[in-house]
This record gives C-alpha cells, structure tokens and sequence, in this order.
C-alpha cells in the first residue's frame, strides 16, 4: 500500500516542486520513504508503505535490466497495492527471458507490460492503482483493479494532466479549481457515494473499476477489462451444493494464504463477531505457527456491541487479540479527520471507528491487516438481496411473498413482520418485471429524500441512479434477481462507500493496508457461476459459506442472524455533549460560505437533535444529520482551508531524466 501521483505535460516538463508537493499530501499513504521519476513530459511519484521487498522495493521503478537492447529504463511504474501472484507472474517472464533486479511485485508489473501489454492486468490478482509511462509510445496508463479497492483520481488543468490516489493532492496544483460538484453531490445522496467515473468534486474523475485509461498525444482512451457477470437464471453449470462448498472453501483459503503469506511484515486479522472474518482468521490460523494477532471494534453502547462473539472466536483460535471500545464522544471528536480523509461527504458516521481501529493495528506494531469486506456482495449477504427475492416474489406469488417477509430483520426492533401494512407497501413498492435495477429501488427512493435539504441551485437536474441503470449489461435481464442485485451493489455500494470511505481511507489514514480475500478474483469468479440459491438458501443468507466452513466457526456464530455493521449516528454528536467544531461548521456563515443546504431546514434539524440528544431520530434524520456535517466539514477541511504544506516522507529517491541525475535526498522534516 502507498500512494501515487502523477503528471503528464502538453507544454513543457513538470514542475519538481508541485510533485513535491503532491508527494507530501499523500505521506500518510507512504511514510516510509517517498521518490519521483521526471522526464521532459511526464512526472511520476510515490510514497511507500515497505511491505514486499522493503529493502529493493524503491519506487518508482523502471526495466533496468532489459531482454532488448536499447529498451532499458523505457517503462516506468508507480503502484499502489499488491500483485499477490507476482511470485508465479515472474517466473512466467523469466521464462521469456526477462531479467528482474528485485523480488518486488513492483518490478513484476513493468516486465508485464512489456510482455503483454494492456493483457498483464488480466492476468493479475491484487489489488492496484498504478500509472504506467511508456517511453517507447509516449503513452500514460492508469489501471484500477477489479473491485477499486485501491483509489485513482485524475484532472486536466493548465495544459496538464494530473492523478494521484487522493485529491488533496490533486489540490497541491493551484490550477485545480476546488469546487463540489452537484451532480456528484446527488448520487451520494442517493446512492451512498459518487460512482466512477464521476466523483464529488468539478471537474475531477476517478478511474473506474476493472478499466484502465490511456493517453497519448491528447487523445483519452477507457477500456474495461473485468466486470461483474452471471450466467442466466437455470443455466448455472455448477449446480452441486456440495462441490461447490467445497469449491469455494479450496478457492477461499488459497486465496486467505496467498494474502497473508506474500508479506515481508507481520500480518494481522480483523474479527468483527460476524462469520465473513471468523473465516479468513480461522483459515491463517490454520497454516500458521506464529501466533496470530486479531483485532476487533467494540462500542460502548450495547446495541451496537458485538464483543461477545469476537471474544468467543478468539478464544476458539487463541489469538493475541486486541479491541478498541468506541464510544459516541470518540465518534464525534474524531469525525473532522475522518471526512478529510474519506473525501466524501457520508450518510453514516461507521467509518470512525474502523479509523480508531485501524489506530490501534497501526499502534500495536502491524501495518497489513487481512480483512472480510467483500463477503456479502459475492456470497449473497445483504438484506438488499433477501429483499431482492421477496420482490421478486411479490411480482408472482404475493401471499408466498407475505410469508416470506417473516423470515427477514430478526435483528431490528421495528421490523415488517411486525407491521405487515408496512411490509406490504414496502415490498410492493415501484415493482416491474421490466425494470433490471427494481432491487435497489426502495433504498435509492429512501435516501434520495436528502436532496431536499439542498438548496435549489445545487439540487441536480436528472435521476442519479439513471447513469447506474443505463450501465446495466442486457444479459442482466435473463440473470437471477438476486444477481442483478450483486451487480449493482458491486458497481456502487462497494467500491465508493465500503472499499472506499469506510475502507482504504480509514486504513491508509493510519498507514495500514488490507487485504480481502473475498475479493480474490478466483473467488469472485466461482461465486459468480452458482445458483442464487445456494448463496441464499430460502432466506438463508450466505449459506453457500456456512455449508463451506461449518467445522471452523462456532455455531453461536454460524447460526446468529445477520447484523449489520452499524455505529451511533446523530447521538455521537449530541448525546454526550457536542464538540465546538459542530457549531462551526453549521453556523450561519458556514452555511453561507458552504451555499450547499438550505439553513433554514438545517437549523430545525439541529434544533430537532439538540431536544432528543440525537437519540431516538429516524433512519432519514440520521443520515441527513450526517450528511450536513461531513458536507459542511469537506468545505472547510478541504475546499476552503490553506493548502498544508508537507515534505515528501523520507528518504526520498530522484530519478530527474531532464539533469541526468539520480539522486537521494533527506527532507528534513518530518511527514505530516
């Protein structure tokens, strides 16, 4: 895990101090070393987390060693991430006569693109945002995984191109305007986060997963090489329950291996309390010898603790386990860092406490944790999906629909089954045989209810969710209900909002990086290919993983109804007195500054919080309150406050082509 940056010049060599600049803003990506690449036209840059090869690692990399002569140090590589196959993708190469000077994934990647071109990024598994420059052709590429688990931001400004993996570094460049874009804007309020390539902000975009960008000679060239697909309903070859639990227990441990073992540092585990983490951590305590630390998140408030089953699979592994109690105040005091590093305006405040967990990995000596994120959109977790073949259901048989619904939310106090007017109006809501992405319907229309606090001005004209549907592929309409579900919850829940603002950048806020073994395209791929049925089972969610792992999860665990991961909202900020910078940045003026709400409805909200102690408001009201402060905390963390100036981390290493010099060169001073 590091970060990159980048820029590519129509008009003359790029500036050494803006790149310096840029490498600072990303130092907590990186802080254990930094350097950049600078010819007549482009300049590439990195900040480095050691983790493979920390000794012969360094980049950005070039061929040194090159099969062709004349061809050395003609690719150069910046790279975010992990290539968990680059051990068997190097001895491919070599096998074509290629020559490497390091054991680093790095290096892999540049004798890869010489090989096979735009081809290597199919025949990679990890997880990456990197920038290729190709001397030979004057060609930039950038390429973002599968699932964008790792971030890649680009803009045009001043005759250039820059990128970099976040955009307070982008904001290092004084050309780039720093301005919120309504129509990005829109889709997180409806949507839970911008999907690529739009994001929140004018005139900024973000690499879509599984594609990658050229350019050259001005021209922009997108190509998709991975997207999610399923076979059509009843035509699924893998049809044996029992082979495919086996299938996907083979698949997931290979794949929970592959991810803990490729690491020249300690790596650790999180346990939720849920089964997707009870299985990645019971497969490495499985293959390992030394002890295995876990660590897990506790709330202080009971409804929301899971502390028992963490607590329970420990013991069960004997890990060396770890936990941080998180309590509202904690949530409240530390939001402000959160959204400056979320880059995003949130509807939840969940990703706070997986930033003060990934605190205590960092704290505790580990900076690679193996994680369960990815689980419930390939293996059929969500209620999103469940509810998926309910409405599906409706639309044919709804008295069979009606009895159905009983088996949903055994976690929730207020659930349908206890108000069936409620569950009918819900479940019957906006259904059409016709419409692919009638799944997501009810949640879209629940949240998009948020606009209203907009002022008219920033309200975006057009549906946001029509960009998303117009993408579904026309074979989704002979795909299973619930797949279409997962291909929708795979192009915008997870990489914008789960991989994104309550992953990597609550991770890499604290210089951690994590793996996700569901996420192993072996894994994602053999998911793909099953019936829905076996992902959920009647209304068994996750059942295909259940079967599969049945004798290393403890049945208290195995067997508990689904919880979503949730954490206290609007009381975070209320409940237990409420921080200064909460009046700040709702304060009149603020709001003014901001000129994204409406000041009137957010003061009767505050009013309305301030009266309950944010206790006891509605889901609506939750997310709205959320959404006000971290929207009004990004303008004034990011958009309207000085640019920090940071040095890059140290020792940063210069490869300048224009002075014929490679150098390395102290700071300094220390990251910021």
């Amino acid at each position: 895990m590091c970060g990159i940056c980048g820029v590519l010049s129509s008009t003359e060599a790029p500036d050494p101090a803006l790149v310096r600049d840029m490498l600072g803003a990303l130092a907590h990506r990186g802080p254990d070393g930094s350097g950049y690449y600078r010819d007549e036209r482009v300049a590439l840059g990195h900040t480095r987390l050691a983790i493979v090869d920390t000794a012969g690692g360094t980049q950005p990399m070039t061929n040194r060693s090159c099969r062709t002569a004349g061809e050395s140090e003609q690719v150069w590589v910046t790279f975010n991430g992990e290539i968990f196959n680059h051990v068997e993708l190097a001895a491919q190469l070599r096998s074509r006569g290629h020559v490497f000077d390091t054991r680093s994934d790095t290096e892999v990647i540049v004798h890869a693109w010489e090989e096979w071109g735009p081809g290597c990024f199919e025949r990679f598994n990890g997880q990456w945002a990197l920038a290729i420059w190709d001397r030979r052709t004057g060609t930039l590429v950038l390429s973002r995984d599968r699932f964008g688990v790792r971030p890649l931001f680009y803009t045009r400004a001043a005759g250039q191109l820059l990128f970099a993996s976040e955009v307070k570094a982008l904001y290092a460049s004084p050309d780039v305007p720093r301005e919120l874009d309504p129509a990005g804007l829109d889709q997180v309020l409806t949507l839970w986060s911008a999907v690529a390539p739009r994001t929140v902000f004018r005139d900024i975009a973000q690499v879509p997963p599984g594609s990658y960008l050229s350019f050259r000679d001005g021209v922009e060239v997108e190509r998709r090489y991975w997207a999610p697909s399923f076979p059509p309903a009843g035509a699924e070859e893998l049809t044996d329950l029992e082979a495919n639990a086996e299938a996907l227990r083979t698949t997931l441990m290979a794949a929970t291996r592959l991810r803990f073992e490729r690491s020249d540092v300690p790596v650790a585990a999180y346990l939720s309390g849920g089964i997707d983490s009870a299985v990645t951590a019971a497969a490495i305590a499985g293959f390992t010898s030394a002890p295995l630390h876990t660590f897990s998140l506790r709330f202080a408030e009971a409804e929301f603790d899971e502390g028992g089953f963490q607590a329970l699979m420990a013991e069960r592994l004997g890990t060396v386990h770890h936990d941080v109690v998180v309590s509202e105040r904690d949530i409240a005091d530390v939001f402000p860092q959160v959204v400056r590093h979320a880059e995003s305006p949130l509807l939840r405040t969940a990703p706070a406490p997986m930033f003060l967990l990934s605190r205590l990995v960092r704290e505790a000596g580990f900076k690679v944790v193996v994680t369960g994120e990815g689980a419930d959109e390939v293996l059929g977790g969500y209620d999103i999906f469940r509810e998926a073949k309910i409405r599906d259901l409706w639309l044919r048989d709804p008295e069979a629909a009606e009895a159905a619904v009983q088996q949903l939310y055994p976690w929730m106090h207020r659930s349908p089954n206890q108000a069936p007017a409620f569950a009918r109006s819900f479940f019957s809501r906006n259904l059409s045989a016709d419409d692919l992405a009638m799944s997501h319907r009810p949640r879209w229309d629940s949240t998009a209810v948020l606009a209203s606090m907009l002022r008219p001005e920033i309200r975006s004209v057009g549906g946001s969710a029509a960009g998303v549907v117009d993408a579904i592929p026309a074979s989704a309409a002979s795909w299973d209900p619930v797949a279409r579900a997962q291909w929708l919850e795979m192009t915008t829940l997870l990489p914008g909002y789960i991989l994104a603002s309550q992953g990597d950048r609550m991770l890499m806020g604290n210089s951690v990086e994590g793996r996700f073994p569901f996420l192993d395209p072996h894994v994602a791929e053999l998911a793909g290919r099953v019936p829905a049925e076996h992902k959920i089972f009647g209304m068994d969610e996750k059942h295909l993983l259940k079967r599969a792992f049945a004798d290393l999860v403890p049945e208290e665990i195995l067997r508990r109804p689904k919880q979503p991961y949730r954490a206290p909202d609007a009381a975070a900020f209320f409940a237990g007195g409420t921080p200064d910078w909460v009046f700040d940045v709702t304060s009149g003026s603020a709001l003014e500054a901001a000129g994204v709400f409406r000041p009137d409805l957010v003061q009767r909200l505050l009013e309305k919080a301030r009266r309950t102690g944010g206790r006891g408001l509605g889901n609506t009201d939750n997310m709205r309150l959320v959404a006000v402060l971290s929207t009004q905390l990004l303008h004034s963390e990011l958009l309207t406050a000085p640019i920090a100036s940071a040095s890059p981390p140290t020792p940063l290493t210069v490869f300048d082509q224009i002075l014929g010099t490679t150098s390395l060169e102290p700071t300094g001073r220390t990251p910021a």
